[in-house]
């Protein structure tokens, strides 16, 4: 039997690369409007190249995860990301930080959904315990990356990219050390997927409803991202008061991951886990639209906190359990595309919404949508039962 990497070095390796990402992506809008003067409706298409770089990283990596040497994956995606960091050292002025910054963003999914995809075929593990080791993790190097940005962006922009070039680094020598184990380039040929893969007309059904509720569900969180800061100050907060929001949020998904990686099993069907997520998502946005004081916000981003802690680790789960074995890298790459071009879409959906009606009218929307998608998966919930894996 094939030895498996082992789960603390898939871990570690996610919490390095997601330290690396939350010294770019905080910094991105402030550097390029206050730093270099650019205007913020070519910022948004800026961070549109970007997810769309990530959109097209994912479909690639899953497409190649089931067909090439996983190894030489990961030693492609390491250096891919380093090398337009070591550029970003010397060169973040303008136009070439945009341009770094779509490699960046390619290297970026490309990575993530090699994580994912290492990360569902170990067997040795309940797939919803990894993933939400996964989620945890994460948003652990969210937290501690974004608690750092602000004083190294204060001291020097290029040392921001010195860091997480060597962040990137580190990942790249774990790779090379702990992942032997998915080096497939003394097996023969036949072992890797080349077959055409089938999957049941049920399970594909709901592996597209679970694409569809990331894409929805991710539009209507990046406004939490992309246009509450703008809603909050122009209601008389400081922007400080919203950083630390961002503070609770990964707290409060630290600790609920802590709690499901313990207690997961107690819920028979992930599928009421989502539902119940994508409620409290729906929450969120609801006590936005009566939000008088501070003290509603911090409510609504410990009910958002919640929500998102509860469903988003747990769809890829599901994917991975209904995907077959041999083509996991192709449905959980797709689940990152999803994702990307979610938040991709969002910031875009929002202005407009905004511009034409209201921030209340954008805030029912995203409350409708919500509810709508739990909705639909609590139908799909009763109707499957608890899900099977494919084999």
């Amino acid at each position: 039997m094939q030895k498996e990497v082992k789960l603390k070095w898939i871990l570690i390796a996610n919490l390095f690369t997601n330290i690396g990402m939350s010294f770019i992506w905080p910094l991105t809008s402030v550097y390029l409007h206050d730093r270099l003067g650019i205007s913020l409706s070519i910022i948004g298409i800026v961070l549109f190249c970007n997810s769309f770089a990530s959109v097209l990283g994912s479909l690639v990596a899953g497409v190649l995860f089931d067909r090439l040497n996983r190894y030489r994956l990961f030693m492609a995606g390491g250096i891919g990301a380093i090398l337009p960091l070591s550029f970003l050292i010397f060169f973040h002025g303008w136009p070439a930080y945009p341009f770094l910054l779509v490699g960046l963003g390619f290297a970026n999914g490309w990575n993530k959904t090699l994580l994912n995809s290492i990360g569902a075929s170990l067997r040795s593990y309940d797939g919803r315990y990894v993933f939400n080791m996964i989620y945890f993790v994460n948003n652990l190097g969210m937290v501690m990356g974004t608690a750092m940005v602000g004083f190294i962006f204060n001291t020097s922009v290029a040392l921001l990219f010195v860091i997480a070039a060597v962040l990137y680094v580190i990942y790249l020598v774990i790779a090379v050390r702990s992942f032997q184990p998915i080096n497939q380039a003394h097996l023969p040929a036949s072992t890797l997927v080349k077959e055409k893969i089938t999957l049941a007309p049920k399970n594909k059904a709901l592996i597209y409803s679970l694409y569809a509720a990331l894409f929805f569900a991710w539009i209507m969180y990046q406004q939490w991202i992309s246009n509450l800061s703008v809603y909050m100050t122009d209601n008389g907060l400081r922007l400080s008061q919203y950083s630390l929001l961002w503070t609770i949020n990964g707290i409060v998904i630290i600790l609920v991951q802590l709690f499901l990686v313990k207690f997961a099993s107690l819920l028979k069907n992930i599928m009421f886990q989502i539902f119940g997520g994508l409620v409290m998502l729906a929450l969120s946005f609801i006590f936005l639209i009566f939000a008088k004081n501070y003290g509603y916000y911090v409510l609504a981003m410990i009910v958002l906190s919640l929500g998102e802690a509860t469903a988003f680790p747990a769809i890829p789960t599901v994917v991975s359990q209904l995907a077959p074995k041999k083509a996991q890298g192709r449905y959980l790459g797709l689940a990152n595309s999803f994702i990307s071009a979610g938040q991709a879409i969002g910031p875009l959906f929002g202005g407009l919404v905004i511009d034409h009606a209201s921030y209340k009218a954008l805030f029912i929307v995203a409350a409708l949508t919500n509810l709508l998608l739990a909705s639909a998966f609590l139908f799909i919930g009763k109707l499957t039962g608890p899900i099977e894996e494919e084999i």
